[in-house]
């Protein structure tokens, strides 16, 4: 046998062997941008995306480009990631609404978020905070009930999308409480936040990000928080469960997914960076800061939460009879 016969079968041998090395086959590397889908805007949604991007393109040495399309409660981003090519370079930063919500509140859905959409992991939770305008008169979460149960159909409440948290989340506590207060929805945060500062709308659950700032500088007024328990940071701001409502318990949560089909090594791949970028000191803190937990759970870990909202909020959904406006 020649020499370089020789050395060709040894050469193949050897990588025939690295194959069979365990973890070899299952590293994956980007060669190509990679976008991630906000189906919001001017959310802690979009927050999240854009404090992981960079940090992300730095792990994968891939440009990164985050990319909002909003619209019918999030399913149109959600749905755009579902038909993605199965290929790693389209994510999606997913939430109640497009991932739970939505399969109870619209008649029609253009995806099945279990079946479509593949977890990669939940990164955060948080409760809300329901929040009024500072000039509004209400003094408190009983003074809030009272004004509005006193003039039926004359407050209103904004949401930052149709299905979203802080649209079922109030549904829930018009329910338990018994009010009769009209429903604004928005596209978004920001749209959100401006007209309650504007008076536009009386109230809305929002969660801490969105609204932080604008209590520190005195537009507006928290009443109560949606959670099990009070934030550290306002230990005075009683919970909603605490003040007369003993079963009353939600809170929003923001996680990354893939489309269904996506190869197991890249959404371990994904898993393995997201979850450690979420974990640096500059990254926790901030969304410590925010008033998140963070969570960076497995893909199993956060497929199992959301096959265990779905029925949660369907139940608050048939029980208000909320639908998509």
């Amino acid at each position: 046998m020649s020499y370089l016969k020789k050395h060709l079968l040894i050469v193949i041998a050897l990588t025939l062997s690295a194959l069979h090395i365990p973890g070899f086959a299952q590293t994956w590397s980007p060669l190509k941008p990679i976008r991630i889908i906000v189906p919001i805007t001017g959310s802690t949604n979009d927050v999240l995306a854009r404090l992981i991007a960079p940090k992300l393109q730095e792990a994968l040495g891939q440009t990164v480009i985050v990319d909002n399309k909003p619209g019918a409660g999030g399913n149109i981003g959600a749905d755009f990631v579902a038909k993605s090519t199965p290929d790693g370079y389209t994510l999606l930063v997913g939430y109640n609404g497009p991932l739970v919500i939505n399969q109870s509140l619209f008649e029609k859905m253009p995806y099945d978020p279990v079946k479509d959409l593949a977890p990669i992991t939940l990164a955060v939770t948080a409760s809300q905070y329901l929040t009024v305008n500072a000039s509004s008169g209400f003094t408190s979460l009983k003074d809030f009930i009272a004004k509005v149960k006193a003039n039926p159909g004359k407050y209103s409440y904004a949401s930052i999308a149709v299905g979203s948290a802080s649209h079922l989340t109030m549904e829930m506590f018009k329910t338990d409480a018994g009010l009769d207060i009209t429903h604004i929805p928005y596209k978004g945060s920001g749209a959100a936040v401006t007209d309650l500062i504007a008076g536009n709308v009386d109230a809305c659950f929002f969660v801490p990000g969105n609204v932080q700032q604008f209590v520190k500088d005195g537009r507006l007024k928290l009443l109560a928080s949606s959670g099990r328990k009070r934030f550290i940071s306002t230990p005075e701001i009683p919970t909603i469960m605490e003040s007369g409502f003993k079963d009353f318990d939600a809170s929003s949560w923001i996680g990354f997914l893939a489309p269904a089909g996506t190869p197991p090594q890249i959404i371990d791949r994904y898993n393995k960076e997201i979850t450690k970028i979420l974990m640096m000191p500059e990254i926790h803190n901030k969304l410590v800061e925010m008033q998140f937990e963070v969570i960076a759970s497995t893909p199993n870990q956060f497929r199992d939460w959301i096959q265990s909202e779905i029925p949660k909020w369907g139940k608050v959904i048939k029980a208000t009879g909320a639908k998509a406006d």
